[in-house]
C-alpha cells in the first residue's frame, strides 16, 4: 500500500460517521506516521508496514543485518546483544507490534484496527516509553520468523503452499485460505504472519536474556495478528494463519534450551491448533479455559494428551455466563497447582480478550479487572515457578474498546500499578454467575488431573 492510497484509507474512515473515537485515535496516529515517513523521503520503500510508532519496510530475510533504530528505544535481533542487556534490564514491560496492516477484510471482526487501537489506548494512558522511559521498553526492527521456525510446528507443504497463493490472492485481492471460510490472505498476508511470529520470538529471547542477570525480568507482550492458536499443524482455521504460541514454544527450547514450556490460553474460544501441536508431549504443558460450546467446539474435559504427552493437556470448557468469580477461582485452584506441577522453565500465555463481556463472539462476563487479575497473577506465577519468564501473546478481542482498555489494564498489572478498571467496567450489565455448573466443572477437572 503506497502511502496516496493510505492517507486515502484513514480520510475515508474519517468521514464515516458511524466512527468510534477510539478508531479515529487509532487512525489519528496512523495518519501522524504517514507524514512522519514522508517527511522523511522513504518513497522508495513498498510494502510499507505500520509498525507501532514508526513506518518500515519489513526486513524479509534474516540474513540481513538491521542496526539501524528508526527513532526508538531499543533494536533487537533475534540473538539479544549484550550491551542491550542494561536496558532489558531496567524494562518492567517489553512489548513488540506486528499490526499486519494489509492483511485485511472489510468488516471481518478480526481487522487491522485491533493492534492500532491498543496502541493508541496505551499512548493516551501514558503506557509507553514516551512517559515511562526505560520502564516500558518497544522491540523494534525484530526479524521475521524462518520458515524453518514455522515448520516446527507446521507441515513444510502448508508453508510452502501459502506462499505461493500470495500470487493468487495479487490478482484477486483477498481469498479464503480455509475450507469452512472465515479465513481469509491477501496479498500481504504471508510476509505479515512471519513477522508476527517474529514479534513473539524476539520477546522470548529479550526475556531470557534479562532473566540471565535479574530475579525479576520484565514480562513480554507481543501486540501481534494474525491470531495464531486456531491455525492447526496441517493448515490455517479460525482466523488464524501460524500458530505464534506453539512456534515461540519450539524456539525456547530449540534456542534457549527451555525445556518445559508451560502455555496457558484463556482466549474465550479453544486454542485447538496449540493443543493439537503437543498432544503427545511431555514437556510442553497446554492449558486452555474457554467457553463450554463455543467454536471451534473441541477442547473437551476428556482431552487430557496422548501417549507420552498424556495428562499434559488440560481443556477446562466453562458455562456461558462465568465472569470474575470463575476464573479467579480457577486460577487458584487448577492453574496454580497445575503449574507448580509441572515446574515450567517458562510460561508462554495465548491473550485473547473476547471472553469479554462486551466482546461480540462470545457470552462470558469477564471484565477489564478479570484480566489485570489474570495479568498480575500470572506475573506472579512465573517469579515463582520459572524465574518470571513470561510472554504474552495477543489472540482474540474483536470490540476494540474493552480489547484496549484490558490489555492497558494487563500493562498496569505487569508495572504492579493498580487498575483502572473502574472507569471503565459497568457492574450494572453482569447478571449472576452460574455458580453451581462453574463449581461443576472446576471439581470435574480437578479429578480428572488429580489436582
Amino acid at each position: 500500500m503506497d502511502t496516496v492510497n493510505l492517507e486515502l484509507l484513514c480520510s475515508l474512515y474519517v468521514v464515516d460517521c458511524k466512527i468510534d473515537r477510539l478508531q479515529w485515535n487509532a487512525l489519528s496516529l496512523m495518519r501522524h506516521h504517514v507524514y512522519k515517513w514522508k517527511s522523511h523521503n522513504w518513497f522508495d520503500l513498498n510494502p510499507i508496514f505500520f509498525w507501532g510508532s514508526r513506518f518500515l519496510k519489513h526486513p524479509i530475510s534474516r540474513k540481513k543485518d538491521f542496526s539501524k533504530s528508526y527513532g526508538g528505544s531499543l533494536v533487537c535481533s533475534y540473538n539479544v546483544q549484550k550491551n542491550q542487556n542494561l536496558q532489558l534490564n531496567d524494562a518492567r514491560v517489553i512489548f513488540s507490534v506486528a499490526p499486519a496492516m494489509g492483511h485485511n477484510k472489510e468488516s471481518h471482526p478480526e481487522s487491522h484496527f485491533r493492534v492500532p487501537s491498543i496502541l493508541s489506548a496505551l499512548e493516551t494512558m501514558e503506557l509507553t516509553s514516551k512517559f515511562r522511559g526505560s520502564e516500558i521498553i518497544e522491540l523494534q526492527n525484530f526479524k521475521p520468523a524462518s520458515v524453518d521456525d514455522i515448520v516446527s510446528v507446521h507441515a513444510r507443504a502448508y508453508v510452502s503452499g501459502l506462499e505461493k497463493a500470495m500470487n493468487q490472492a495479487s490478482q484477486l485481492g483477498i481469498i479464503h485460505i480455509e475450507g469452512s471460510g472465515p479465513t481469509y490472505a491477501t496479498p500481504t498476508t504471508f510476509q505479515e504472519s512471519l513477522v508476527a511470529a517474529g514479534a513473539g520470538i524476539a520477546l522470548v529471547d529479550s526475556v531470557v536474556a534479562a532473566s540471565k542477570s535479574s530475579l525479576d525480568p520484565p514480562m513480554g507482550f507481543a501486540l501481534i495478528r494474525p491470531p495464531g492458536h486456531h491455525a492447526i499443524p496441517k493448515g490455517p482455521m479460525g482466523f488464524c494463519v501460524f500458530g505464534n504460541v506453539a512456534i515461540a514454544a519450539r524456539y525456547a527450547q530449540r534456542v534457549h534450551g527451555l525445556k518445559r514450556v508451560f502455555i496457558i490460553d484463556f482466549d474465550v474460544h479453544h486454542g485447538n491448533g496449540t493443543n493439537d501441536a503437543f498432544y503427545d508431549d511431555p514437556d510442553i504443558f497446554f492449558l486452555s479455559t474457554h467457553q463450554d460450546g463455543s467454536y471451534p467446539g473441541t477442547g473437551k474435559f476428556d482431552e487430557v494428551g496422548h501417549g507420552d504427552g498424556e495428562g499434559k493437556t488440560l481443556n477446562l470448557p466453562l458455562p456461558g455466563g462465568s465472569g470474575d468469580i470463575a476464573m479467579r477461582t480457577v486460577f487458584d485452584e487448577v492453574i496454580v497447582p497445575s503449574a507448580q506441577r509441572f515446574k515450567p522453565d517458562i510460561i508462554l500465555v495465548s491473550a485473547g480478550y473476547d471472553g469479554h463481556v462486551l466482546d461480540p463472539l462470545a457470552s462470558l462476563q469477564l471484565t477489564t479487572g478479570t484480566y489485570y487479575m489474570l495479568a498480575s497473577n500470572i506475573k506472579q506465577l512465573a517469579k515463582d515457578v520459572c524465574g518470571g519468564r513470561c510472554v504474552f501473546f495477543l489472540e482474540g478481542g474483536y470490540n476494540l474498546k474493552s480489547l484496549s482498555y484490558s490489555v492497558a489494564d494487563s500493562f498496569r498489572a505487569f508495572l504492579g500499578e493498580p487498575s483502572m478498571a473502574s472507569e471503565f467496567d459497568d457492574p450494572a450489565i453482569l447478571y449472576e454467575e452460574p455458580s453451581a455448573k462453574v463449581k461443576q466443572a472446576i471439581q470435574r477437572i480437578k479429578h480428572i488431573h488429580s489436582l
